[in-house]
Parts: structure tokens; C-alpha cells; sequence
């Protein structure tokens, strides 16, 4: 798909809580700091909003969460608790099967085509909507 993925070992049952998304904890000012002079031809970071005040930047020590993919037609969700990520199963999954799920990612209207362009997705699904990003732009939802 995206990277490297990660892939189930076992059968999972819908409902079980996978694992916690980890990495350092930083402020938004300080996401966006480190990730304002990356390359602008690279659309990838392991960047997680956990709450209003708190970044997860598993680039940083993360584990293996930051490598679950993106996919339109998910067999996981992600669950904020108390600042804290989870990853859980929403449907049955099958040994050797990619996990993912929607990263619902955050733009603007104002933001560039070609910026946009970046996340396109790759997963396969039949419901595929060519992109990893939200489907609204988070300035569209302000309003």
C-alpha cells in the first residue's frame, strides 16, 4: 500500500484493542517546528493529534502502530482516550491480513493541489477514494 504495513499473525476478533500508538509526546507548535522543513515532495510523517494540547510523534520513540497503512475499506479504527491512541479491530481479521484504518487526514481548502496530491491513496478497496485525506476540508467544517 503506503509503507511497510502491518500484517495480523493470528485471527483478531472484532473488538480487541490491538495496541497503543506511541512515540513523544510534543506540543502542535513543536509538530509543526520539526515537520515545517521537511521536504515538500514527502507527504509522510508519523504524526498523531491525541488532544487539543498533545502531538504523538511516533517518528520519535513510536512502535509498531506508526507502521499500520491507511485504508478506505478499514478493518481498524483509531480510539483517543484520555490523550492516549488505541488501535482497535472493528471487524473479524484473518491471519496474514494487512491491518488499517482511516486516517482521516486534516486540510484546507486553501491548501495547494499539489500538496494535496501527496496523499493519495493506494489501497485497493473497492470503495477507494483516492485519497488519505477527510473528505471535508477542516476549514469547510469550522463554518
Amino acid at each position: 500500500m503506503h509503507g511497510r504495513g502491518v500484517y495480523a499473525v493470528a485471527p483478531i476478533r472484532k473488538g480487541t484493542r490491538l495496541l497503543e500508538y506511541l512515540g513523544e509526546r510534543i506540543s502542535h507548535a513543536e509538530a509543526d517546528r520539526r515537520y515545517e522543513n521537511k521536504p515538500e515532495d514527502d507527504g509522510h510523517t508519523f504524526l498523531f493529534i491525541a488532544s487539543t494540547r498533545t502531538v504523538i510523534d511516533a517518528g520519535r520513540q513510536g512502535n509498531d502502530a506508526r507502521f499500520i497503512n491507511h485504508s478506505c475499506d478499514p478493518n481498524c479504527e483509531t480510539v483517543i482516550e484520555n490523550s492516549r491512541v488505541f488501535i482497535d479491530a472493528i471487524r473479524d481479521i484473518r491471519p496474514g491480513e494487512e491491518l488499517g484504518y482511516d486516517y482521516q487526514l486534516t486540510w484546507e481548502s486553501t491548501d495547494e493541489p499539489a500538496e494535496l496530491a501527496l496523499y493519495a491513496c493506494r489501497c485497493g478497496a473497492r470503495s477507494c477514494r483516492g485519497t488519505m485525506l477527510d473528505p471535508e476540508p477542516l476549514d469547510a467544517k469550522a463554518s
